[in-house]
C-alpha cells in the first residue's frame, strides 16, 4: 500500500503506464509552481499522433465521500486540466462522487478511472470495494446491517428534515445512540448534511436506500417462505383485505399501484408468523411455481408508516424500494421505476 503522497504519485505513474496503450506516453511533474498555487502533480498524457491532455492531481492519504467536493474545489483552480484524485483506498461512494463531478481517480487496490475527450481515452479497472487497510481505531459504524440500523434508515428516508438526533430517535423508535451512529455513517458517505451542532438538514434519501441495500437484502435479512395461491393474486388480495392477521404487502404489488412496469406475478407479504398466516390465507407450501412470499421481518418497522389502497395494507415505499432492489428477476427494474416516481412525487409519500 502506498501510504504517503509521494508514494501515491509514484504508484499512479506505474498504474497509468501499465494501463495506457503501448504507443501512448506520459510525463509527470511533481508539485509544479504555478501562478495559482502548487498542485501535488501535473500529468501530461500524449497520444501517438502528438495530441495531449493534462491532469491535475490531488493525493490524499485518506478520503471520505463527504470531503470529495472540497478536494475538487481545490483542483478547480486549474480548469484547463482534468481533475484526478489518488488515495490508498476510495470507497464505492467516494468513486461515485468523483465520477459525478467529472474527475478521474486511482487507488492502491486497483480502482482506476480516467476519461479524456481529446485525445479520446477511456480506462477503468476495478479493485477492492471495502478498505483492506482499516484504521487501527475503526469507525463507529461501518455497516447498516441489523434491525436498529434498518429502523433509522427507514426514518431518515420517511421523514423530511430538519431534525436532531433525539427527535429522529423518537420518530424511528430507536435509541439516540443508534441514531447517532447511523447518521454519522451517512454523513461520512455524503448522503446527508448536518449543521455544526449535529442537526440533519438535507438527506439524499434515494442514495440512503441504495447504501442500505449494500448490507440489507429482502431474502437474507428476513425469513422467507414460498407458497402457492392456486387461484392467483386477485384471490390473495381479496383474502388479505379481510384477513385478521397483521400484514403489510411489499414488492411488485405496491410498486405497480404507483409506478407500473408490468403485471405483478409474485406477491410478497410481511407477516408476524408465516405458518399462522399461510393457514389463515389457505396457501399451499411450494418450492417451485410459488406466487406468494410470506416474510417474517427483520424488525416490526415494516408494519410502520404503511398505507392502504383497495383495502390492502401496503409497506412504506422506502421499504418497498429496498426490497425490490434486492429481489431477483425484474425487481431491480421495478425499483428503478418506483424510485423515479418517488423523486417526482416526494410530497405524496414523505412526511
Amino acid at each position: 500500500m502506498a501510504t504517503s503522497e509521494t508514494q501515491l504519485i509514484s504508484a499512479l505513474e506505474d498504474q497509468l503506464r501499465e494501463r495506457l496503450p503501448s504507443s501512448w506516453a506520459l510525463d509527470i511533474r511533481r508539485e509544479p509552481r504555478t501562478a495559482r498555487g502548487r498542485p501535488d502533480a501535473f500529468v501530461r498524457v500524449l497520444s501517438p499522433d502528438g495530441r495531449e491532455a493534462q491532469l491535475v492531481v490531488e493525493a490524499k492519504t485518506s478520503l471520505e465521500p463527504r470531503n470529495v467536493l472540497t478536494v475538487l474545489a481545490q483542483l478547480a483552480r486549474w480548469p484547463e486540466a482534468t481533475p484526478f484524485v489518488i488515495a490508498p483506498f476510495l470507497s464505492p461512494r467516494a468513486r461515485e462522487e468523483l465520477v459525478d463531478a467529472g474527475a478521474g481517480y486511482a487507488d492502491s487496490t486497483g480502482n482506476v478511472r480516467l476519461v479524456l475527450d481529446e485525445p479520446a481515452l477511456f480506462i477503468e479497472t476495478t479493485g477492492a470495494t471495502s478498505n483492506p487497510w482499516p484504521a487501527e481505531r475503526p469507525l463507529p459504524l461501518r455497516s447498516l446491517k441489523g434491525p436498529s440500523a434498518g429502523r433509522v434508515v427507514r426514518a431518515v428516508c420517511d421523514f423530511r428534515p430538519p431534525y436532531g438526533v433525539r427527535e429522529l430517535a423518537a420518530r424511528a423508535g430507536a435509541s439516540p445512540a443508534s441514531v447517532s451512529r447511523v447518521v454519522g455513517l451517512l454523513d461520512r458517505e455524503a448522503l446527508l448534511t448536518r449543521r455544526p451542532r449535529g442537526e440533519v438538514v438535507t438527506v439524499d434519501w434515494a442514495g440512503v436506500i441504495r447504501r442500505w441495500v449494500q448490507d440489507y437484502t429482502v431474502t437474507d435479512s428476513n425469513q422467507v417462505s414460498t407458497y402457492l395461491e392456486p387461484r392467483g393474486l386477485d384471490a390473495l388480495q381479496r383474502k388479505l383485505a379481510t384477513a385478521g392477521e397483521r400484514y403489510a404487502v411489499t414488492g411488485s404489488l405496491p410498486a405497480a399501484s404507483v409506478a407500473p412496469v408490468a403485471s405483478p406475478r409474485l406477491a410478497a407479504v410481511y407477516v408476524e408468523n408465516t405458518v399462522s398466516a399461510a393457514d389463515s390465507l389457505e396457501l399451499r407450501p411450494a418450492e417451485a411455481g410459488a406466487n406468494v412470499l410470506l416474510i417474517e421481518p427483520f424488525d416490526s418497522v415494516v408494519f410502520e408508516r404503511t398505507w392502504k389502497k383497495d383495502d390492502l395494507v401496503l409497506c412504506a415505499l422506502s421499504q418497498v424500494a429496498a426490497d425490490l432492489l434486492t429481489s431477483p428477476g425484474r425487481g431491480p427494474s421495478e425499483a428503478t421505476q418506483l424510485l423515479r416516481w418517488m423523486e417526482e412525487n416526494e410530497s405524496a409519500w414523505r412526511s
